[in-house]
């Protein structure tokens, strides 16, 4: 079986897929400059699969960098490709940085794809491309509507690259994975959500506050248009996620795709609000949260969660656990990284 390149692999999304590649029985390399991460996640990887994996320290955007990891690695048939900066309200007050690290990355992926014949790249995209969506559940047709931060910008950009990278480019297979809000950990809670810069997602700011780490967790916003104010968000284990990397995968090596590009939404099908994913977490935990109600936020959408027909129809991929089977993960994840 040919090798896999995960990008970002050190990362939260990118070391479960990593376990679920191995489980599968991929051969995986990473590459992994550890600005938002650490290699001792390759630790964790090793504990649970029992298989070291290789990480190359480099920044995507050094084009001479990449080219020697493909040099070193001839067989790498597949490129799963996450690397990329993601904190929404960073990308607000940072917008070349995200449009400089981003695309540029991607760009050279790309390059290094069509110079050393690397057949099959999953890219990962995001819910956030759909904007502020005028239908709900969002299907892979909804209409893209305008970004409603540069995080968004540069993965909708991200996707138009890939496709007129496509058109010219009929042997390479690109499948594009738009996923909604990842979280909770790995069941052995060897590895888990750990950002080394402070943590913007909801499930990692709960657990923080929790714990003791963050005095209190803020809510952005209480008066949406939704069933409690807050805003509605579809939640998805993070091994559902990886699980749908893997199955995306074999699915390109089979040759089942109809076509060298196609999109795909990840999501469990169901909206959590905010405050309902605080409550879910109370619940399974018994621990108590103190939060209160502050602004909007910049950037954040209202409500967005996915129809998840494709991926079951075409990948055979189906999630099996639910918001609180994330916020139980998450939570003995939390309590085992902060002894």
């Amino acid at each position: 079986m040919s090798k896999v390149l995960v990008t970002g692999g050190c990362g939260y999304i990118g070391s479960h897929t990593i376990v679920d590649l191995i489980d599968n029985g991929f051969e995986v390399i990473s590459v992994d400059n550890l600005s938002n991460s650490s290699a001792d996640v390759l630790d964790g990887i090793e504990a649970i699969t029992g298989k070291r994996v290789k990480n190359y320290n480099i920044d995507l955007c050094w084009e001479e960098a990449v080219q020697q990891v493909f040099e070193e690695n001839p067989d790498i048939g597949g490129i799963i490709h996450f690397a990329a900066l993601k904190a929404v309200g960073e990308s607000v007050l940072q917008p070349i940085s995200y449009f400089r690290n981003n695309l540029n990355s991607l760009l050279n992926i790309l390059d290094c794809m069509d110079r050393y014949g690397a057949p099959h790249l999953i890219f990962s995209s995001s819910c956030s491309v759909y904007g502020n969506a005028t239908e709900l559940p969002v299907t892979e047709k909804t209409p893209l509507q305008e970004a409603e931060s540069p995080y968004a910008r540069t993965k909708q950009m991200g996707e138009q690259i890939i496709r007129d990278f496509s058109r010219i480019h009929p042997k390479h297979a690109s499948i594009l994975l738009r996923y909604f809000n990842p979280a909770g950990a790995h069941e052995s809670a060897i590895i888990g959500e750990a950002p080394y810069n402070p943590a913007s997602n909801l499930v990692p700011v709960i657990t923080e506050t929790a714990i003791g780490k963050r005095p209190e967790m803020t809510v952005f916003g209480d008066d949406y248009d939704t069933r409690d104010g807050s805003c509605v968000r579809d939640y998805i284990h993070v091994m559902d996620l990886a699980n749908a990397h893997t199955k995306a995968l074999q699915y390109l090596q089979a040759g089942k795709n109809t076509d060298n590009l196609e999109v795909f939404n990840l999501g469990i099908g169901e909206g959590v609000t905010v405050l309902e994913a605080i409550q879910s977490f109370m619940k399974v935990t018994g621990q108590p949260l103190q939060y209160r109600i502050g602004e909007r936020r910049p950037g954040d959408v209202v409500a967005i969660y996915a129809n998840k027909d494709k991926a079951a129809e075409r990948l055979g991929w189906d999630p099996q656990r639910d918001i609180n089977d994330i916020m139980r993960t998450a939570w003995a994840w939390e309590q085992k990284r902060s002894r």
